[in-house]
Order: structure tokens, then sequence, then C-alpha cells
């Protein structure tokens, strides 16, 4: 089965055993076509086909956080869905993450090598077909800082504890004083609402806060 296949045959699979050597000849074969998703941690591999609910609800968090970096004048530099790999273990493609902190670590390199260069800080995540369980332990092991998944029901704010595990919090380390977990109302109102409206709105809801 050729990966056009693949893409029209599922929406997830898992398989064990896999090399990485298979791993990354998968991700050199699709480079071309980025519909795939492939997850690698310890010889497991899961290959996702995100929907277009997928991509939706992506697209929204993303222009939610370049709002409210605009309206907390906090410097970000977005990487979207770049494939983060270490120690021939683990690999994993992000639905968006951003920079914050280490900005001027990473602006304008064409590859990044996280034996020297950092993780992204804010990684989002959605969990609508499968779980980003597996994932959560490839950024714990990068030292990602925090992770944003949305369920369909809630946003949830994770961050990491002692380079270990992730912790639920109702705060961002990066847009601090600001209760997070009420995106979850805005998105509930994603697919009915206009989307520009929506932004709108959302930044109308920031400003209150700052108020």
């Amino acid at each position: 089965m050729n990966t056009q296949d693949l893409t029209l045959a599922l929406d997830s699979i898992k398989l064990s055993d896999i090399r990485w050597e298979t791993y990354e000849h998968l991700l050199k074969d699709i480079s071309q076509q980025r519909r795939l998703r492939l997850t690698y941690y310890q010889g497991e591999l899961e290959i996702m086909v995100p929907s277009p609910e997928h991509e939706f609800y992506k697209e929204v968090i993303g222009r939610f956080v370049e709002t409210l970096a605009e309206e907390l004048q906090v410097s970000i530099y977005p990487l979207g869905s770049t494939t983060f790999k270490q120690a021939k273990n683990t690999g994993a493609e992000p639905y968006k993450c951003f920079y914050i902190r280490n900005i001027e670590r990473v602006r304008g390199k064409k590859r990044l090598n996280f034996v020297e260069d950092p993780p992204p800080d804010l990684v989002v995540e959605i969990d609508i077909t499968s779980s980003s369980d597996t994932r959560l332990k490839i950024y714990a092991e990068l030292g990602v800082p925090e992770v944003w998944i949305y369920n369909r029901e809630s946003l949830l704010i994770k961050q990491l504890q002692n380079q270990a595990e992730y912790i639920s919090t109702n705060q961002s380390l990066f847009f601090p004083n600001l209760p997070l977990n009420e995106i979850t109302t805005f998105l509930t109102q994603a697919e009915t609402m206009d989307y520009l409206t929506l932004v709108r709105e959302f930044r109308q809801w920031i400003r209150r806060q700052l108020v």
C-alpha cells in the first residue's frame, strides 16, 4: 500500500517494532504530501490522517495564541508542525508550536538539532480521534514547557514538572493571569460562528480581562 492509498484508507494506525530508519524513510517519502502525521516512540509508530475537524481547530487555536500574543505584547515565533526528533528514539509533529522564550536561539534556522537547540515553548495538540499521550512523553523528554490540548470538550493547559510529567493548570506560563479555561467557550462556538467574528470576540474578551 502506498502513502496515497494509506491516506484514503484510515484515520489512524499504530504499528509496533518499527526501526528508526523506516520512520525516517517514511518522513522523507511523504515530504511532498504532508497530510500524514507521524509519531515515533521507542519502536512504536502512529500514522494519522488529520481530518478537516483537526485542521479547523488547529487553525482556530493557533489564531487564538497569536491574538493573545498581540494583545499582551508577547513575542512569538511560529514553527507550525515542524518534526521534532531526538536520539534516534523519538519523533513527533505537533499540530502547532511556538517559540516564546527561546526565539533568538532558533530564529531563521533551516534545520533544528535538539541536542543543541531548545524545544518549542508551547505546543498545541488536538485530541479528537486519538490521544496525545505518547506525544506528551516525547514532549516531556524534549523539555517542552507547556502543551495545550483540545479534546472537543475542553482546552487543557498542561505544564511540565521536573522534566518528567505534565500537570493540568488554569493559567499559562506565557500568558499569565488570564483564565484560559474560558477559551473552551469560544471553541464550542467555532463551528457555528463566522471565523473572523469569533476572533474579534475573543480579542474583546482578552481586553476585558486586562482591564
